[in-house]
């Protein structure tokens, strides 16, 4: 898979979120990665930030993007293909954004999005 392909799956599955969920998706940026966090081989996706559910009332005074990052090769060796691969990137872009609704991962193990 291209790396173009990769993005339009990452597109399509923003795509799939309905879209009165995603005008709650608070300043936040999702950035496609070739690779993880170095000692993390196997992560396909991370969510960077502060979740709505501990933001403060003083939150938002200047802070940067929260950063959701999908990561393109973890996922390529993780999947069989191409199929495998725009539906694990729906879980995982689901999953990260689910983190900004401050929804942890146990939570999102039993609702089948882990």
């Amino acid at each position: 898979m291209t790396r173009a392909d990769f993005e339009s799956a990452v597109d399509d599955a923003l795509d799939a979120i309905p879209e009165d969920l995603l005008d709650l998706v608070d300043n936040v940026v999702i950035l496609i990665e070739d690779e993880s966090p170095e000692g993390e081989p196997d992560l396909l996706g991370l969510y960077d930030g502060v979740a709505l559910t501990e933001r403060g009332s003083d939150w938002g005074m200047g802070e940067l993007p929260d950063r959701i990052f999908i990561y393109m090769n973890p996922t390529l060796r993780f999947c069989e293909d191409a199929d495998h691969v725009r539906e694990e990137v729906t879980v995982t872009v689901v999953h990260e954004i689910a983190h900004h609704f401050g929804i942890d991962d146990d939570r999102l193990h039993e609702l089948g999005w882990g």
